[in-house]
């Protein structure tokens, strides 16, 4: 494999400029094409749209590269999986020899993206312009080596989003769980039968204002918890008595190690003696500091012996977070499903206070005062051993992909550059590919 001479982004590639609709075309009703205006819109892989536009100016196809074109967030990337109508922030890029090669265009600006937005860090473009974009000039493979380089990043970001789909359909499972013996409590009765459906006598609760199953009491959330472990941050390195290599959950950790997100953990050294701090399994991580205007404080992460096992040092937590150990191990999923649902049906927003302009979860209040129904620890118990295998699994799934990623990496310049020749390349997606 060669390497041309300096090839400018024009020659080889679409470029399509994103413009932005006239509002009177936008809705949220799903009405026409869907719109992207910049990466609010983003996740890991594909987008999701939240707007339409009846009358879109600039759109990109399917298996176009979406790349952010303006502001602090220019360089982000997404893959178009289906039509879509393009905003200003945006440029839908794609191969001029064929969409199939667009892995390998979306390494190629990987690849290159510190030079193409300005050389350095502190030096990056505010805005890129479809002129440089198109006068960026960079060294690229010949077309075979291209089309051979395609295939190995597309299956290999294919085996990362078969995993991303099996966890989406394993959490979707434990939330309906959950739903049907919990809130609707349908769960099993002594003859296997769906419980409330079935007849069985439910109980008024004046804590709760609901009816709830014969023999369930009602609790706060604080009953649940043993004991608090504060955050810590340590230092950069290691300094006097600050030996304790760790890594350290920040809110901005907590989507990743659910599974929506990257995580980056910075790695921090705390005092030995701090050593309690340290996560154990089953132990919970709730964001203290943060939030939006539309987003609450209080997104929680459940550290599993799977968790920890995708990190290489000990885990703790931030001092904008707080970590929790909960008093038994069989209460430990059917907490974290009652907080999810709080959270999601924006109960928190009552429990938020403000310090210099950063909100704050007011943790104590909320545990003391929000109430859950207390099943019986039968239940509790056959909850957590089915919610557990789905956690394992999602787990399992969550440090392949990290495996996966950090393989795609290492080897892309590799690839790019020749020190990795393509051998056998015809292996199906998901499947080992064999290098020489």
């Amino acid at each position: 494999m060669g390497l041309s001479s300096l090839t400018a982004f024009g020659d080889f590639l679409n470029i399509e400029m994103g413009q932005s609709p006239g509002s009177i075309s936008v809705n949220q009703n799903g009405t026409g094409t869907p719109l992207l205006n910049g990466p609010a819109e983003f996740t890991e892989r594909f987008p999701v749209p939240v707007q339409y536009t009846t009358q879109g100016n600039r759109f990109a196809e399917k298996n176009d590269i979406l790349f952010c074109v303006r502001g602090s967030t220019t360089g982000r990337m997404n893959i178009a999986d289906q039509k879509y109508a393009i905003g200003r922030g945006l440029a839908a890029i794609s191969h001029k020899q064929g969409r199939h090669l667009n892995s390998f265009v979306k390494g190629l600006i990987e690849l290159n993206l510190t030079s193409l937005l300005g050389g350095t860090p502190g030096s990056v473009f505010p805005n890129l312009t479809k002129d440089q974009l198109y006068q960026f000039k960079c060294a690229i493979p010949d077309p075979i080596t291209q089309r051979q380089i395609s295939i190995i990043l597309s299956s290999l970001d294919d085996r990362i989003e078969l995993n991303n789909e099996i966890n989406a359909e394993l959490e979707g499972i434990a939330k309906t769980l959950y739903d049907y013996w919990f809130l609707q409590f349908d769960f099993p009765d002594k003859n296997g039968q769906p419980y409330r459906s079935s007849g069985g006598k439910m109980i008024y609760n004046v804590k709760l204002k609901q009816y709830v199953p014969k023999g369930w009491d009602a609790k706060n959330l604080n009953y649940f918890i043993a004991k608090g472990k504060s955050g810590d941050w340590g230092k950069e390195q290691i300094e006097g008595n600050y030996t304790t290599k760790v890594e350290c959950i920040r809110g901005a950790d907590i989507n990743g190690i659910n599974g929506k997100g990257e995580v980056k953990t910075p790695s921090r050294f705390i005092l030995e003696k701090n050593g309690y701090k340290i996560l154990t399994p089953n132990d919970l991580v709730v964001e203290i500091s943060g939030g939006s205007p539309i987003q609450s404080t209080g997104r929680l992460a459940c550290v599993t012996a799977e968790v920890l096992e995708r990190f290489e040092n000990p885990l703790i937590c931030s001092n904008f977070c707080k970590a929790v150990s909960l008093i038994s191990e069989e209460v430990v999923f059917y907490f974290t499903h009652s907080w999810n649902k709080a959270y999601d049906n924006g109960v928190f927003f009552g429990f938020e206070g403000k310090t210099s302009g950063i909100k704050n979860l007011l943790f104590d209040s909320l545990v003391m005062h929000y109430q859950i129904p207390l099943p019986h620890e039968e239940l509790l118990m056959k909850f957590q051993e089915k919610i557990a295998l789905f956690e394992k699994q999602k787990q399992i799934n969550l440090k392949q992909n990290q495996e996966l990623a950090a393989l795609r990496d290492w080897l892309l310049p590799m690839l790019m550059n020749g020190q990795v020749k393509v051998g056998d390349i015809a292996a199906p997606a998901g499947s080992p590919v064999s290098l020489s």
